[in-house]
């Protein structure tokens, strides 16, 4: 199975000198995988702070994913050239199909033939996908190949854990990376999460976070805040117990923050 880092940052919804402090700071303290995409319109900015830090990119593993409007054949590689320009590298680590977009014209066979081809030219060292249910996992893996997704990223916190398709996905020898794993921030007023920090002196946030590494998942969370980047890596040495674990399975709600409308699939 193709190997991704346990524990990255996220740059969702970080723009301009915001995303560039943030990090900065991250590389600062540790993190050395870092989660972008085309839509996030940060990909220049996440380029110079790499190039600023004077982390070797060798060092890095790098995550860009396309976006909707360039899954034609004709416009995948194109677009992913665009970002590599942009984040001032030659390769990225990995390229995701950002969302299935099953209403939005392009077959799914033809922008998995596309990734599979950007990575046969050398443009990426690994390729994925990104909120994709069991079948159409199914259809991707049917088109590239068994063993050459390396990742699923998908939606998963304490409150929408995802069961089945986890396990559908560990069965494929399919990496999971969970995005949200803190519920844009719900997680850290939860009085379970609140409890289980106290007892073992750390915070919910790396509560939640040691959940979801536990269960073997990578897990990519944002910060702007310094402070909050190094703690959240502490969740790296936090260990839970079967208790912890089973009064955080208790939590799910199938509490899903993000589907849009004519991205999304018919979730499992």
């Amino acid at each position: 199975m193709n190997t991704i880092p346990s524990f990255g940052v996220g740059t969702f919804r970080l723009t301009g000198q915001t995303v560039i402090d943030s990090l900065r700071n991250a590389l600062d303290v540790g993190y050395r995988a870092i989660d972008t995409a085309q839509i996030y319109g940060n990909e220049a900015e996440v380029g110079q702070a790499i190039a600023e830090s004077g982390v070797k990119r060798s060092e890095l593993f790098v995550t860009t994913k396309i976006w909707t409007d360039n899954y034609a054949r004709a416009k995948l590689v194109p677009s992913l050239r665009e970002s590599l320009a942009k984040l001032r590298t030659d390769q990225v680590d990995l390229t995701l199909i950002h969302w299935p977009a099953p209403g939005n014209g392009v077959a799914l066979p033809e922008y998995m033939e596309a990734l599979a081809e950007a990575k046969a030219l050398g443009l990426t060292r690994r390729i994925g996908i990104s909120n994709f249910n069991i079948e159409l996992t199914e259809q991707a893996v049917a088109v590239v190949g068994k063993g050459e997704i390396a990742t699923n990223q998908i939606e998963l916190s304490p409150y929408l854990q995802n069961r089945t398709l986890t396990a559908f996905l560990e069965e494929q020898g399919i990496a999971v990376t969970s995005y949200m794993t803190l519920a844009y921030g719900k997680v850290l007023q939860d009085p379970v999460l609140a409890r289980i920090a106290d007892k073992h002196r750390a915070t919910a946030a790396q509560v939640a976070l040691a959940w979801a590494l536990q269960l073997g998942y990578a897990v990519i969370p944002s910060s702007t805040r310094r402070e909050n980047l190094a703690s959240n890596l502490l969740a790296r040495d936090l260990k839970l117990d079967a208790d912890d674990m089973a009064q955080i399975a208790a939590l799910e709600r199938n509490g899903r923050e993000v589907s849009p409308a004519g991205l999304s699939p018919a979730w499992d």
